[in-house]
């Protein structure tokens, strides 16, 4: 898969679960997802023209939200469970996606040099 495509994969998830997320819980935090998914749907235009500028800081914002779900998310989730967890292994599990895309695209940019 592309990178452009699995950025795009993952932050429209990043918006649509954490809009749930808040919609459930009322809870600010929950939009935080939301704030990251944002600049990430904005720079995938930049990625598909493989502007590394671009690319770079957009796995920089998948690398510090894919952090923080896991860090600090999926704990609560797993002690509270129910469709939260739900929400909270769909994004990380797109977050891993695009990171693994991301990998793959620099080392075959780096390969083609």
């Amino acid at each position: 898969m592309k990178a452009s495509k699995a950025n795009l994969i993952n932050s429209f998830s990043l918006i649509i679960f954490g809009v749930w997320g808040y919609i459930d819980s009322s809870s600010i935090t929950a939009l935080i997802p939301v704030m990251i998914g944002g600049p990430l749907l904005v720079c995938t235009s930049g990625i598909e023209k493989n502007n590394k500028a671009i690319s770079h800081l957009a796995v920089l914002a998948t690398l510090v939200i894919l952090v923080a779900l896991i860090g600090m998310r999926l704990p609560k989730s797993l002690d509270q469970g129910g469709v939260g967890l739900f929400r909270v292994i769909a994004m990380i599990s797109t977050s891993l996606l695009a990171m693994a895309a991301f990998i793959k695209s620099f080392i075959k940019n780096r390969k083609q040099k």
